[in-house]
């Protein structure tokens, strides 16, 4: 007997940029959205949303958050707390990146993220020789990503040189570090695990870390072909100066200039731009990854969402260091960001009577699915079955309309308002809890009490 699709119905369902009334779902046994008549299954709840993919992580980072707010001896700025990442990233063997990524992706979903770019540099050993297996710190996101449930794009990290003047790593960025054979061999393991809750695509660390022959030779493998690609590009006001002074071009610019940009490409950050650059970005169909918490803690600047938004741009969002994990925060200071600097309000909306809410989540839904490499993400027929039920009971969302649902969503408070997650077809957060919650959090607090007695 052949297994069946699955029925569903929603008193509203956020599909398409717009809500539809006792809206029906067929899920075929994949995982994925099913053409073809749903009779009226089992209810979802009454206010559906497909869920939101998280762009831009690194997963270890999870487990420092809250530890680096101290002020050090000089101005504190990205690059020192760049070297207690490094520090902290020494302590990390496969066991423990597991059990912090699978801590983070259970945070994850419970807050409404439903898939996870994975932006994964911890390679090899502390001291840079390989593991026994080389894709073993790896292999430890894949097994969080398939004990939590999460839909997963992991993304090796080429990362060669400790600068735009082609230095060598330094002895804390040697478990970083491949040159382009060893890193194609990694993209060649990996690629055997793919199945339908991973994807592998590929990332080059930053400009200053990937030389330019090493660049266009990964670039032009077939590896790359029909891939995600991510970049951290333009981040930091130094990176900017660094690029000038060496590659005679700022950063985004320099890589439009030098690289087949297109709607594979996700470029991370990318806050210092021109008003030229945010236009060529913009047509060249690349998505930015924005992560406002992060860029915030790090200080690192306010990215030109008004213009790019004008100009068609394509985004998505990120939790990056993970001092944050909740795609409502990350939504709400992007747009919070923008009016702190102009003095205005409702600055993502960019038409009359249009709501912020409804632009933030349906622009940052499509950017995040395409920089993931799934298909399109807002629950059309052949997309990854992933979708969140809001809480009909919460008195932040009494009273509220189809008008005013998603404003609501994201800027009525702090009060958790995700009550069910399914990814891929399957049940993986029901009335609050994940399935597995309690035993991940166990190891994940053994693990933490273990790397803090270390550092002591």
């Amino acid at each position: 007997m052949e297994d069946k699709a699955s029925e569903f119905t929603a008193g509203q369902l956020w599909r398409a940029g717009g809500w539809q009334a006792n809206a029906r779902l067929l899920i075929d046994t994949s995982g994925r959205v099913a053409d073809g008549p749903a009779s009226y299954g089992e209810s979802l709840g009454q206010w559906v949303l497909p869920g939101m993919p998280n762009l831009h992580s690194h997963a270890f980072q999870r487990a420092m958050a809250g530890l680096t707010e101290r002020r050090g001896k000089a101005d504190d700025s990205f690059w020192s707390w760049r070297e207690t990442m490094y520090a902290f990233a020494a302590a990390l063997g496969p066991d423990e990146l597991k059990a912090i990524a699978s801590q983070l992706y259970v945070e994850m979903l419970k807050a409404g993220y439903t898939s996870v770019c994975e932006f994964h540099y911890l390679h090899h050993r502390p001291d840079g020789t390989p593991y026994a297996q080389p894709e073993a710190m790896s292999l430890a996101l894949i097994e969080a990503a398939r004990e939590t449930g999460i839909g997963l794009t992991l993304l090796p990290v080429l990362y060669i040189s400790g600068g735009f003047d082609g230095r060598p790593l330094n002895p804390r960025q040697r478990r970083f570090g491949h040159d382009v054979a060893g890193y194609l061999r990694l993209l060649e393991a990996l690629r055997q695990h793919e199945c339908g809750d991973l994807r592998v695509g590929m990332a080059l660390h930053s400009l200053r870390a990937v030389p330019v022959p090493a660049m266009h030779e990964v670039l032009a493998n077939d590896l790359a072909k029909d891939r995600p690609i991510h970049i951290h590009i333009a981040e930091q006001v130094g990176e900017v100066q660094d690029c000038l002074a060496i590659r005679g071009a700022r950063p985004v610019e320099w890589l439009l200039d030098n690289a087949d940009v297109d709607d594979r490409w996700c470029l991370v950050h990318a806050t210092h731009l021109t008003a030229d650059e945010t236009l060529r970005l913009a047509r060249s169909g690349a998505v930015v990854g924005l992560c406002p918490t992060t860029e915030a803690n790090l200080g690192d600047g306010l990215f030109p969402l008004a213009d790019f938004l004008d100009a068609r741009g394509v985004l998505g969002i990120g939790s990056d260091s993970h001092i944050s994990v909740s795609p409502v925060e990350e939504l709400r200071w992007l747009e919070y960001g923008q009016r702190l600097t102009t003095r205005h309000r409702n600055i993502a909306a960019r038409t009359p009577a249009e709501s912020v809410g409804e632009t933030l989540w349906r622009e940052a839904m499509r950017g995040g699915a395409n920089a993931s490499g799934w298909p399109a993400g807002d629950l059309r027929v052949g997309a990854r079955a992933d979708l969140i039920v809001l809480d009909p009971h919460s008195p932040l969302l009494a009273a509220r309309d189809t008008r005013s649902m998603l404003d609501s969503f994201l800027f009525a408070g702090n009060t958790p308002l995700v009550r069910d997650v399914m990814c891929g077809g399957r049940w993986v957060v029901r009335d609050f809890r994940h399935r597995d919650e309690a035993a991940i959090a166990q190891r994940y607090r053994q693990v933490v009490e273990r790397l803090a007695g270390s550092r002591e």
